[in-house]
């Protein structure tokens, strides 16, 4: 009898704890799986859904992963639920999806709505509380109307840009064009429209429609009245970026980090200690800032403690700063290392005149070149690729990136192949360490392979990552024939290069 007792109750406790786990199952689903196999059938069916394209490998996807989470489980109870989905961008049934939404690094995260219909950028924050407080203003109108200073108060944060169309009545063309700028741009503004520019904090009286940007620095606000929506699009994006933007750990600057990054001007990056040398550099380096505004160039000054992944981007060190770095707009850097504050409006200027050279980041030509596949280093490259008269095939790879090194031990092989044939090299260009000459190479993911003919033939390799097929291509298109081999076929996969950019690190 005994026995019969604690046996059922194992049975119930099996039973208890199977329903336990399917409970915590359903609890940790929160965040709905998408694949090309369902990905149109479920967003189809949702006004509004938010999907991040991620990789399995990539650490900044892992770090969001709970905050995404969290975020799922508290917007599914919301009053209006919204729902968050993710993509295995990496997986190779979904490349197409990642090839439609243009997803170039990760994570991204893309906000659709009307069953898909309409695709914006998430430019909001990656901690689940910001998500959610980011994702329920999404969810309601585009602009929010203004009526008393107390809706003023409420929504307008004087840490962020705030947009506010001031109109006489609500309608004709220009309160129509607003409408649509706003809807356009609600993922990365705040939106106000109001009759009386008397209840808004700064500013001005107007008598006539009025767009009115509010916003924590610089001039606190600024009025625009071209309608248009390309002309209000132009301005708010050029006004949005601070005269000097501040690099530190206050989360309140990142969307301004963010926006310097994707500005197409110049890009002026003073690094120093804030806690020692702030103070001494940003008065001297605001006025050469003011001085250049609208002329090509933005301006940031980072803390060098906050700022370490942009030193390893660059290739710069520790001891190099106070550090001024100048990257144009087509990549080209410049650099002033232990600069004081009266050399920066001079060396700027040179800069600006054209006076000063570009610096060419380079590891050391390695002494012991002795392994299958050759090391070429930014200073070795002329003489190894172009100068060498050899058959050169030159992978640009990272020491991070996964798929690098599952071709790395194929590009072994390849090399030994060809060891007996002295007009062929293969060879590695580690691309976060050496600047990329992007007049002769385009490198936009990771890895990319090359081709150089002993003639100069220059092509870019884009066949499946076998040995075979690699030893078939260059026996193909070298100048001097060498032995063949069977070949098979096997699908490559390349990793992007702006998987973790500098600005994914804030």
């Amino acid at each position: 009898m005994e026995a019969r007792f604690w046996s059922g109750m194992l049975v119930i406790a099996v039973a208890l704890m199977a329903l336990l786990n399917v409970s915590a199952a359903e609890e940790g689903e929160k965040v709905l799986t998408l694949d090309h196999s369902n990905f149109s059938e479920i967003v189809s069916k949702h006004d509004f859904i938010v999907v991040e394209f991620y990789a399995p490998w990539c650490g900044h996807c892992k770090s969001l992963a709970p905050e995404y989470e969290k975020a799922a489980s508290i917007l599914s109870s919301h009053e209006t639920p919204i729902a968050l989905a993710k993509v295995d961008a990496n997986e190779e049934a979904n490349k197409e999806l990642a090839t439609l939404f243009q997803i170039q690094g990760f994570p991204t995260i893309k906000i659709l709505r009307n069953g898909g219909k309409s695709i914006q950028d998430y430019n909001g924050p990656r901690e689940a509380d910001g998500i959610v407080e980011y994702l329920k203003k999404q969810v309601g109108p585009a602009s929010a109307e203004i009526r008393s200073v107390e809706d003023a108060a409420s929504l307008i944060d004087e840490k962020n840009v705030f947009i506010v169309g001031v109109f006489p009545k609500f309608s004709g063309e220009e309160y129509d064009n607003f409408m649509t700028l706003a809807e356009k741009l609600r993922s990365d503004y705040s939106f106000g429209h109001t009759l009386d520019a008397k209840l808004l904090p700064r500013g001005e009286l107007v008598n006539k429609p009025t767009l009115r940007l509010l916003k924590p620095f610089d001039e606190l606000f600024v009025d625009f009245q071209d309608f248009q929506v390309d002309a209000m699009e132009k301005f708010i994006g050029e006004a949005t970026i601070p005269i000097l933007t501040i690099w530190n750990d206050d989360p309140a600057n990142h969307p301004y980090i963010n926006k310097f990054f994707d500005s197409p001007n110049a890009k002026a990056m003073l690094f120093v200690n804030f806690s020692k040398e702030q103070d001494l550099f940003q008065p001297k380096y605001n006025e050469v800032a003011a001085l250049y505004k609208g002329k090509g160039i933005s301006f940031m000054l980072g803390d060098v403690d906050v700022t370490q992944n942009a030193f390893q981007y660059f290739g710069l060190k520790g001891d190099q700063a106070p550090l001024l770095i100048i990257q144009n707009a087509e990549g080209q850097k410049y650099l002033k290392a232990n600069i004081e504050p009266s050399q920066i409006a001079p060396w700027v200027k040179e800069y600006m005149d054209g006076l000063v050279k570009p610096f060419i980041r380079s590891e050391p030509v390695p002494q012991a070149n002795n392994e299958p596949v050759k090391v070429v280093v930014r200073d070795s490259l002329e003489d190894t690729v172009f100068n060498s008269a050899k058959n050169v095939l030159l992978e640009f790879y990272a020491p991070w990136c996964g798929h690098c090194k599952e071709l790395a031990p194929i590009l072994d092989e390849v090399a030994i192949f060809f060891e007996k044939d002295p007009d062929v090299i293969i060879a590695k260009f580690d691309a976060t360490a050496n600047d990329v000459p992007s007049e002769t190479f385009d490198v936009q993911g990771f890895p990319t392979l090359y081709f150089r003919s002993s003639s100069g033939n220059l092509l870019q390799y884009e066949g499946d990552r076998t040995k075979e097929d690699i030893i078939e291509f260059i026996q193909k298109n070298l100048d001097k024939p060498a032995q063949s081999t069977s070949v098979t076929s096997e699908a490559g996969e390349s990793d992007s290069i702006n998987a973790e950019p500098i600005r994914d690190e804030l």
